[in-house]
């Protein structure tokens, strides 16, 4: 809007003004520079009849540039009934254009000591007013202002930046002499503002508060000052989401700029009571990166810290809805960019995921970290579950030099009647394009794979757990384990190999791995999942597994009995049955239906069945085929029996909901 032009009425009118009763008066001036604008292609007329007690003005300009204050406008127009009152000052007030943009008043008084403007469009108001005595000095007044009207000066801090919404109130002083730099101080209110970044880096909505400025704007420099209270609204920079409370949270801001360099942030306060208090300095790049960071943060309470400060990068990981407890204090720094010392004081900190896949209980001590010189640390907690597995009290050890947090010596942790010991762990923060970055060495020992299964809602399994990852690498989300994990179940053993995560704790989670079980004691087995009996021995693989959010999606897998001295192999009615519920599998032998249920178990020579699982589809196979079919079940001795499956395509979800059928013991055996 045109109010840069407000401070060069009163040198135009004086050029026309004087003794004008029965005149018309007109001037064409080609450029008229001062120290706030310059105009371009001007044109003043004044007609005032004869005895007339008052006249017309008309002025217009092709051009206005206010450099400084980062305005520029054409083919401005003002129209106005001219007065002159008893002191021998002058008053005008009519509709101002400029170009196709709404119109407005204004309203414009010469005293004789004094200038007085107002610039009004509906209920937004913007007055000036000048001394003679001190011409350098602007006086502004600002009610309900809409920030759309400031967008060019605030251009000329922030070029990216963009107003939306929101209105001002204010009183500022300009101080524009031509040898000192511009200058702008005075308190400001805002209301409602909404803003954002062509890139979306930036926005904010509903933010109101109250602040003194001081901006100055030299040919080489500029430099502001903000001190004040923000209440309200949301508040979005990068990853960081802000929910301001209703209450004020203050705020001070000392930037400076020098030529075509970034800006620098010697003071940063931001207090809001006891959920956060923050200080430190900043630096950022010509393109508004942040290069240098100094920043100390407290908190008394970290409960509503999430909701309020830490959404956004919680939400990234997935753990928007996490819970949080205690106190905590950190302190950061970077240069150029990079990571050169964090360190987090923790004090009875409990971290609890809404979604039940982590707890942590009494977390307690230091994690610091260094890209420079040594520093050690120690960080300790009470108990707590992954995935609702409890696990005990433990201590982490930690040094760190040159760019990497270390764990100074191995870690154990009791968890289920065994223990999980950490070894060499070391951890490196993003830095240029690489992102975080976890290796570490895992150990497991005898771990109550019974109580693993009460946890997790499975078949009371009963054996241990226990397996040795030498290494284990998290990169881009993703978690990749060398070694394996050994299970000792039902008189037999089941290797996990190929093991990784991705997603661990974000939506979704991924989980692939290869699986190989060898000499399971079916007799143990089929008791636990109450699935009729078989004796014998299991031996099979599950290759290339995916589960995605804990369900199966893909697999490749194949099992089958293995004789062995002195294990007799039977079946049961029921298992029949419920094989061939399950497989839509059929029985056929050299006695017919009519007689099997005359027994109640039968001999066979050999069991086997495979799936191949993709796209939702179960390609089913088995020992071998046979009459169009494939055989699941090879009957040994009288009566023989055989078990012969006919669908090979089955789809998953059926069949899944035919297993839980058969756990629940809905299937039971028909005999015809």
């Amino acid at each position: 809007m045109p109010r840069s032009m407000l401070r060069l009425l009163p040198c135009l009118l004086l050029v026309c003004l004087g003794p004008v009763s029965g005149r018309t008066l007109s001037a064409r001036i080609a450029q008229v520079v001062t120290p706030v604008a310059t105009l371009e292609g001007v044109t003043v007329r004044l007609d005032w009849p004869a005895q007339a007690t008052q006249g017309s003005l008309s002025l217009t300009a092709k051009r206005v540039a206010a450099q400084d204050l980062g305005y520029r406008f054409a083919d401005i127009a003002w129209d106005c009934p001219l007065l002159r009152d008893i002191q021998g000052g002058w008053r005008c007030d009519g509709v101002l254009r400029s170009g196709r943009a709404k119109p407005m008043r204004l309203s414009l008084d010469l005293g004789v000591a004094s200038t007085d403007a107002t610039l009004s469009q509906g209920s937004a108001r913007f007055a000036l007013h000048r001394q003679a005595a001190t011409p350098d000095l602007t006086s502004l007044d600002l009610t309900r202002v809409p920030m759309a009207w400031a967008q060019a000066l605030a251009t000329q801090a922030w070029p990216a930046g963009r107003f939306k919404s929101g209105t001002l109130d204010g009183r500022l002083t300009v101080e524009a002499a031509d040898d000192k730099p511009l200058r702008i101080q005075g308190p400001l209110s805002l209301a409602g503002i909404g803003l954002d970044t062509p890139d979306g880096s930036i926005a904010a909505e509903g933010v109101s508060g109250r602040f003194d400025i001081d901006y100055r704007k030299a040919a080489a420099a500029s430099q502001v000052s903000l001190s004040g209270a923000l209440k309200g609204g949301e508040l979005l920079a990068g990853n960081a989401y802000l929910l301001l409370p209703a209450t004020p949270v203050s705020l001070r801001i000392d930037a400076t700029q020098s030529g075509s360099a970034g800006w620098r942030l010697p003071r940063i306060e931001w207090r809001d009571g006891e959920r956060l208090q923050a200080t430190g300095s900043a630096a950022l790049s010509a393109d508004g990166a942040l290069r240098d960071l100094d920043l100390s943060v407290s908190s008394r309470d970290i409960a509503p810290l999430r909701q309020a400060y830490l959404s956004g990068w919680l939400g990234l990981a997935g753990l928007g809805e996490v819970a949080l407890a205690g106190a905590i204090g950190a302190r950061l720094q970077m240069r150029d960019g990079e990571l050169r010392v964090a360190d987090a004081r923790l004090h009875g900190v409990d971290v609890r995921d809404a979604q039940q896949r982590f707890v942590f209980e009494g977390l307690d001590g230091d994690v610091r970290y260094s890209a420079d010189a040594p520093v050690a640390s120690e960080l300790r907690w009470r108990g707590g579950q992954l995935q609702g597995l409890d696990f005990g009290a433990a201590a982490l050890p930690f040094d760190s030099r040159d760019g990497v947090l270390r764990l100074r010596r191995p870690a154990a942790m009791p968890m289920l009647g065994g223990r999980v010991e950490f070894s060499a762990m070391a951890l490196r923060p993003p830095a240029g394009d690489a992102g975080l970055r976890i290796e570490f060495g895992m150990e497991i020992d005898s771990i109550d794979f019974g109580k693993v299964s009460a946890a997790l809602g499975l078949p009371a399994f009963t054996g241990e757990l226990s397996g040795h990852i030498p290494k284990a690498r998290y990169a881009d989300d993703r978690i990749d384990f060398d070694g394996g994990l050994a299970l000792h179940l039902f008189d037999g053993s089941v290797q996990v190999s190929s093991l990784a995560m991705e997603r661990p704790f974000g939506v979704a989670p991924t989980l692939s791995a290869d699986i190989a079980l060898q000499g399971i004691d079916l007799q143990a087995l089929t008791g636990v999942f109450d699935f009729g009996s078989i004796s014998g021995r299991l031996d099979g693989r599950i290759d290339d597994l995916r589960l995605v959010d804990w369900g199966a999606s893909a697999f490749d897998a194949e099992f089958h009995t293995v004789p062995r001295s002195g294990v007799r192999q039977r079946i049961s009615q029921r298992a029949v049955q419920n094989i061939s519920s399950v497989g839509d599998a059929s029985f056929v032998g050299s006695l017919q239906g009519q007689l099997i249920g005359l027994f109640d178990d039968f001999g066979y020579a050999r069991i086997g069945i495979s799936c191949r699982l993709e796209n939702e589809v179960c390609e089913m196979g088995g020992l071998h085929s046979a009459n169009g079919g494939f055989t699941i079940v090879e009957g040994a001795g009288i009566p023989r029996l055989n078990v012969v499956g006919y669908n090979r395509q089955v789809d998953w979800p059926t069949l899944v909901e035919r297993l839980a059928a058969v756990g629940k013991g809905d299937v039971k055996p028909v005999f015809e």
